[in-house]
């Protein structure tokens, strides 16, 4: 090398390095200016700390504020060198391209994928359209005698990514997961290795639902983003068939799985507006929460049905003067559930942002599947408006900021199941504490409620429980109390207790994200609950007696296919996937109290 070119190089280096200095340096000046208040680390926020971002790549955190759900307005604000300058603050990297995680794993031959009727599953959230997450005998292929012969087989990393939040679907031998980076994979279910990969518009989050494309041959996997399309997806190569904005709010969010029957999806519509209270300048609320039914064909819309029914309107100004809007909120934040016999749909709903109180706030809500029409809706907790410091100040607004909710609404999905006398009813738990069983042919009427955790901010039943042949499964976060978690088996007849699992001593190290609350939702096979902690620990219970019968600590790096970093951390959000004698699982959630992790496990029988 001449030292010509050694000199051109040297000074190329320092003026890169100079110029990714005067970036950073602006960027820490933005972002004391414009996100520090939000992105503090304090759970309430419901942000994640600048810690978390330190592990995302430039681009997605780029990517976000341009065009990323919550993030959009707020990036919008800023001129592209201000982005720039908060991005490589943030992770002290110049901004450079996104990966898909698929450089290294793929399969070495290309079968094509085929759905056998008789071969084991797990399709979308819940196992089936009762979303009950029980698993048969026989698809789980796995006993509780075999737990002790339980090893990890392989490992998925999922590049930029502080969350693996997004729950496989299993079908046809390939499993089937979408990354906060907005890849979707398409993986082999026994090795690992990568069929292909889609890149979505923004993050996925929603567990997939994989079945036969209506009139065409083929299968056709559908899932949601959190920019609020809807896509499907050829199941045998990955590309693209269509995608479907189902609602245009500037901060709409998909997080519940679609729900497929007869060639149609049923998709749940979120919002983060209620997380936005820190801006002036912002005229809140207008979310209103939703179904919509699309054209599994085509991705067209068939109806859409608002949870909030009552008109918006002014509802006075805030301290800036900006005007505020009301009612709102009603989020479906899990997946809708399938009544074949009734022909209706059953979906839970979040608090109000906005007031006044409406029926539909925290509640179980029955549509009719062909037109949409509420049926009944049975509000199980009134009035949780949560205002989060952004009350309007008018004559119109005679609740503020009196009144301020609890925010115990329904991160799980209902679920339709049998009682021991044959009479059906709908299973939820809530973010109360409370378990609840309701009668589907009466309107939701109750049937019986149990008291599990005390609730509140994070508390409660997050984002999951299960039921059997005789018991309901109600797992606890209560992430801000002094002794959080605990799993509840509920006699599914009576409402009483048949059993309780305190909490564990964490095996985490200690610090923020390190306890035991069972915030991710939990899966049954016959003899055996699995539920996964905050402490990074995933555990099988015996239905019996509650106790332990095997756990995996998944607090370190692992090796994984795609050669992607990866380490397990906190365990929230999805719950664990049984299947042909495997169980997968994922690890880590750098956001409302938990610690960052980005990586897929699977095990199986040794």
């Amino acid at each position: 090398m001449s030292q010509h070119f050694i000199r051109l190089f040297a000074v190329s280096t320092f003026l890169a390095s100079a110029a990714m200095a005067q970036t950073q340096s602006t960027g820490e000046q933005v972002f004391a200016r414009e996100c520090q208040t939000c992105h503090d680390g304090s759970p309430a926020t419901r942000a994640p700390s600048r810690d978390v971002l330190r592990q995302r790549s430039p681009k997605a955190i780029f990517d976000a504020l341009n065009a990323g759900g919550a993030m959009q307005r707020p990036g919008a604000r800023l001129s592209p060198e201000e982005r720039r300058g908060v991005v490589e603050f943030l992770t002290g990297r110049t901004l450079g391209s996104d990966v898909a995680g698929a450089s290294a794993g793929l399969c070495t031959s290309e079968e094509p994928f085929s759905l056998a009727a008789a071969s084991p599953g797990w399709n979308g959230w819940g196992v089936t359209i009762t979303n009950t997450r029980l698993q048969t005998a026989a698809d789980a292929g796995l006993t509780a005698a075999q737990l002790p012969r339980l090893k990890l087989k392989w490992a998925i990393g999922f590049p930029d990514a502080s969350a693996a939040w997004s729950q496989p679907a299993v079908m046809g031998g390939r499993v089937f997961v979408g990354s906060q980076n907005g890849t979707v994979y398409s993986l082999n279910a026994k090795s690992g290795c990568i069929y292909w990969t889609f890149s979505a518009r923004g993050s996925v989050r929603t567990a997939p639902v994989i079945a036969r494309r209506p009139g065409l041959p083929g299968y056709a996997v559908y899932f949601g983003d959190l920019g609020g399309r809807t896509y499907a997806v050829d199941a045998n190569n990955g590309k693209q068939l269509w995608v479907r904005q189902v609602d245009d709010h500037p901060y709409v969010r998909l997080t519940g799985a679609p729900a497929l029957y007869e060639d149609r999806l049923y998709v749940p519509v979120a919002s983060l507006e209620e997380g936005m209270p820190r801006d002036p300048d912002y005229a809140c609320c207008t979310f209103r929460g939703s179904v919509v039914a699309l054209n599994a064909k085509d991705g067209s819309v068939v109806w859409k049905t608002y949870m909030i029914t009552q008109p918006l309107k002014a509802r006075g100004v805030n301290k800036a003067g900006v005007t505020q809007y009301g009612p709102s909120g009603a989020a479906v934040w899990s997946t809708p559930t399938i009544d074949v016999a009734r022909k209706r749909l059953y979906v839970g709903t979040g608090n109000g942002y906005t007031g006044p109180d409406q029926l539909a706030n925290d509640a179980v809500v029955a549509l009719d599947l062909g037109t949409g029409k509420m049926a009944w809706t049975k509000q199980l907790f009134p009035k949780d408006v949560t205002y989060v410091d952004r009350c309007a100040v008018g004559p119109d607004n005679p609740e503020c900021p009196e009144d301020r909710g609890p925010d115990f609404d329904f991160g799980n999905s209902p679920m339709l199941t049998k009682l021991p006398n044959g009479k059906d009813a709908i299973i939820i738990g809530q973010k109360s504490g409370v378990g609840w069983a309701i009668d589907p042919e009466n309107a939701g009427a109750v049937i019986w409620q149990y008291r599990a955790g005390v609730g509140g901010s994070l508390g409660g039943m997050e984002w999951g429980s299960a039921v059997d042949k005789e018991h309901a499964y109600f797992p606890v976060s209560d992430i801000q109390r002094e002794k959080p978690g605990g799993l509840h088996a509920v006699n599914l007849q009576t409402g009483e207790r048949a059993w309780f699992s305190p909490p564990l001593p964490p095996k985490c190290k200690a610090g923020t994200g390190c306890n035991s609350a069972l915030s991710a939702a939990i899966t049954v096979i016959p003899g055996v609950v699995f539920a996964g902690s905050n402490d990074g620990v995933l555990r099988a219970y015996s239905t019996t007696d509650g106790s332990v019968l095997w756990d995996y600590d998944t607090n370190r790096g692992f090796e994984t296919v795609n050669r992607v970093s990866a380490t397990g951390a906190s365990i929230i959000g999805p719950g664990p996937v049984v299947v042909g004698g495997m169980l997968y699982m994922n690890s880590g959630y750098g956001a409302y109290g938990g610690r960052p992790g980005n990586v897929l496990l699977a095990f199986g029988v040794e």
